[in-house]
């Protein structure tokens, strides 16, 4: 049975995208500091006014004011923009119920964990494009004075059953300035950004693929002067594009001890060395937690048909080779350290820099 199967991407000026970057630059900014920060400050944007609200339990000294204006001139924002604070410290019930003779998750929550071995990073093939348009865009605006930083990408992609069989669509509508024409902008989108982009998949071009750049004509209202952004509201562009669940919670502004985003790279990591070692050809896994709580209540394995093995037994190996504690995600993945300001956009997985990108070798 033949399907299209779609997955966007954004950049780094995209409103909710932006507020992300600026959510994680204080994360990483408390860890420098104090690597047992508690963090959860978020991010509200709407033209010239930003909003940065949340708690924090850290030792760091963190100017947000003075992080959030050079995180914005760096995206590319020009104007003076007016903050407003509203920080106060985290809970002293959650934080007692965290920190307790082992670290706790800090919240209730569902992960999901998924990999493929359709792509060679094991993640779905519409996503892997969307994002790779998406960086490329970035590198091409910076160094082209008629682009502006808010942009996206969208990829859809024809299966034949489970096989990816041709690029169907690729969207991309970028911001620019006055000083540009729609069939210009177009040309070089598609010269400078899409063409080297898609030569990796030659392969799956044919006359039919469809290229749409720009379709809503000018866009040179960009950012948070076109519409507001918030913290966390790009999930599906952060993990795997649609394909596969998602969990409850985002992962930007959170500190390890917030299991929606340790939990969820810990899953990914698990699902990944699964299908890496040749048990399935792609699976997905879903943990949940308690507050309070350090180890999950619950796991769930699917592997779509695909599996080598019978799926009891592909559970027992994750037992065997994988402590889910929340303790041991810190630990083994070693998320203390201020990493996390380069996973705000072009998403948290796929990329082997990243621990939780790594194969581990199972043992069973």
């Amino acid at each position: 049975m033949k399907r299209i199967i779609t997955s966007e991407s954004v950049n780094i000026g995209h409103p909710d995208k932006t507020c992300d970057i600026l959510a994680d630059s204080f994360l990483d900014e408390a860890l420098k500091s104090d690597k047992n920060s508690m963090m959860a400050v978020e991010c509200a944007i709407k033209d010239n006014n930003l909003f940065i609200y949340g708690e924090a339990t850290t030792n760091a000294n963190i100017n947000y004011e003075q992080i959030a204006r050079e995180k914005l001139k760096e995206i590319g924002y020009t104007c003076n923009f007016n903050i407003t604070q509203a920080i106060s410290e985290q809970s002293r019930e959650i934080n007692h119920a965290v920190l307790q003779n082992e670290i706790t998750a800090n919240d209730q929550g569902i992960v999901y964990g998924y990999a493929t071995i359709e792509t060679e990073n094991y993640m779905p093939l519409p996503i892997t494009i969307a994002h790779q348009l998406m960086e490329k865009y970035n590198t091409f605006q910076k160094e082209n004075n008629y682009f502006c930083p808010d942009a996206k990408s969208q990829v859809s992609i024809e299966y034949d059953g489970t096989k990816a069989i041709r690029v169907h669509t690729i969207l991309v509508s970028v911001s620019h300035t006055e000083d540009i024409n729609n069939e210009k902008i177009r040309e070089e989108i598609m010269k400078s950004v899409i063409s080297p982009v898609l030569l990796k998949y030659s392969h799956l071009l044919d006359n039919e693929t469809k290229y749409i750049i720009n379709p809503s004509g000018s866009f040179t209202i960009w950012g948070s002067f076109s519409d507001s952004g918030c913290v966390g509201r790009k999930i599906v562009v952060d993990t795997y594009g649609g394909i596969g669940r998602v969990g409850g919670g985002c992962f930007s502004s959170k500190n390890p001890t917030k299991i929606d985003r340790s939990g969820a790279y810990y899953a990914r990591y698990v699902a990944k060395s699964i299908v890496a070692s040749g048990l399935a050809d792609k699976l997905e896994i879903q943990v949940s937690y308690a507050i309070g709580i350090s180890h999950p209540l619950s796991i769930y394995i699917d592997a779509f048909g695909t599996n080598k093995l019978p799926l009891d037994d592909i559970e027992k190996i994750i037992m065997g080779n994988f402590d889910f504690s929340v303790g041991n995600i810190i630990d083994e993945l070693d998320l203390l350290e201020p990493i996390y300001s380069e996973t705000a956009c072009f998403g948290h997985f796929g990329k082997d820099k990243y621990s939780w990108e790594k194969i581990k070798p199972l043992k069973y």
